[in-house]
């Protein structure tokens, strides 16, 4: 089972989420990445209309065949309220919660939505990654950030800067169409990111990791 580290009590209030954010910034690493990718976690969290009741869902596919091969359900109410920037406090308790119920490890975490590419460096990817002690990568779907576009075949990229610091890449996973934001999260590189994230996009703009997660929360 994947283990969660004990780095902090949940807060409850503002400040205290961004004094534990500045706090675990410095542990954050974007070097090294796995040896092998096998396998892949898709992370993702819906959102229940009229309610905050959310379902954070998480599938792990076979990188090789986009597979899946093992998922994961949680069903929970928002114990935080929805502040920009700090999201991870309302959809990380569950998220963890359900990675805790896999059966199979995977090499990476990939989250729908920000790594570095946050205002204090330290979006969900950083969190799961450094709590679970996975390499993880954010994905996300709009920018947080300034870049340029890049050139329209797949594989194109683009810096994207937030004041002034490259924090991720605008990443075109399909020709002609708008670009994904990567990220790195925890123990990954950005560059072998954006590799990983090529190869979990052979048909659509989101990774399949993504798009499974997507699925099963809904259905959830």
């Amino acid at each position: 089972m994947i283990e969660v580290r004990d780095l902090h009590d949940w807060p409850t209030t503002e400040a205290e989420a961004v004094a534990i954010q500045e706090r675990l910034r410095p542990l954050v690493r974007t070097d090294g990445e796995p040896a092998e990718v096998r396998t892949a976690a898709g992370l993702d969290v819906d959102y229940r209309e009229s309610s905050d009741e959310i379902v954070a869902a998480v599938t792990v596919l076979d990188v090789e065949t986009l597979s899946v091969v093992d998922s994961a359900v949680v069903r929970d109410r928002a114990r935080f309220p929805y502040v920009s920037g700090l999201f991870a406090f309302r959809e990380a308790p569950p998220l963890l919660a359900a990675l805790q119920r896999l059966s199979v490890e995977p090499d990476v975490l990939v989250c729908d939505g920000q790594g570095l590419a946050h205002p204090r460096r330290f979006g969900l990817a950083c969190h799961l990654g450094l709590l679970t002690d996975l390499p993880s990568i954010g994905v996300g779907k709009t920018p947080l950030g300034h870049f340029d576009q890049p050139a329209e075949p797949r594989g194109s990229w683009t810096p994207l800067h937030l004041n002034g610091e490259e924090v991720g890449r605008a990443l075109r996973t399909r020709t002609g169409v708008k670009p994904v934001f990567v990220s790195p999260g925890h123990r990954h590189t950005l560059s072998a990111a954006c590799d990983l994230v090529l190869r979990l996009t052979p048909t659509y703009r989101l990774p399949e990791t993504t798009r499974a997660a997507d699925r099963l929360g809904r259905e959830g």
